[in-house]
């Protein structure tokens, strides 16, 4: 596939990289000092691309996501903090007739430690233990809590019957690290994941981008997830 990649840090430099590396074509890069250009400049860019991949800022995820739908090619939004403009977006797909993949995290083994910690949040929550969270990132994340602690958030408030607290840490060079807890007044269990690198996000926004080609509509990376789950069960 040729790809579009919308943010030049960390984390798209790690896609871009995997990218050459699964022998992908590696197309434009939109960088934080074209920031600037408005949808109809930036769709010209994007023209020509099998799909696009953000990991840029939430404020510019709608200008991004208008520009893919002018050119005609599927988005994948790995990019966090653009969740109050999501009727906008959905909008903006709807209307151009394409596609958008979004997720808070796109590694399997946090989509799959989601499911883990919604279980296990039904089983403690009816016991009567209470939850808590804690993540730590590297000291240049600039989000706090994480999209993927929000998300652990969530699942939990179905069924402890509270928000649940959230402890962020930023320091060093820690890649990720989320910590789910129950406690009880005799015990306490902890589940973590731990990513020792980008590798595993940027393998999931790669197969998301694959996986979204020639759909339409808005989807979650957990459909990206049911669909890999289906094929490879005996």
């Amino acid at each position: 596939m040729k790809i579009a990649f919308l943010g030049a840090g960390a984390m798209g430099r790690a896609v871009q990289e995997l990218a050459r590396v699964q022998g992908h074509s590696n197309g434009v890069v939109i960088r934080a000092s074209e920031a600037g250009l408005d949808a109809g400049a930036l769709a010209q860019r994007l023209e020509g691309h099998d799909a696009a991949i953000d990991f840029s800022v939430g404020a510019a995820v709608p200008t991004h996501v208008a520009a893919a739908m002018r050119a005609r090619v599927p988005i994948v939004v790995g990019t966090t903090g653009w969740q109050n403009t999501e009727p906008i977006v959905r909008s903006q797909v709807e209307q151009g007739g394409g596609a958008l993949l979004y997720g808070a995290n796109f590694s399997v083994g946090v989509n799959l430690f989601y499911r883990l910690v919604d279980r296990a949040g039904k089983l403690f929550g009816a016991a009567g233990y209470d939850a808590f969270i804690e993540e730590a990132h590297h000291q240049r994340k600039k989000d706090a809590p994480s999209g993927t602690a929000l998300e652990l958030r969530r699942l939990l408030a179905q069924h402890v019957g509270r928000e649940v607290p959230i402890a962020s840490t930023r320091a060093g060079h820690i890649p990720g690290i989320h910590r789910v807890g129950f406690d009880g007044p005799a015990d306490g269990i902890v589940l973590t994941h731990e990513s020792r690198s980008r590798d595993g996000f940027a393998a999931g926004a790669l197969l998301g981008a694959q996986w979204l080609v020639g759909r339409k509509g808005v989807y979650a990376f957990a459909d990206v997830l049911d669909d890999m789950l289906k094929t490879r069960r005996p």
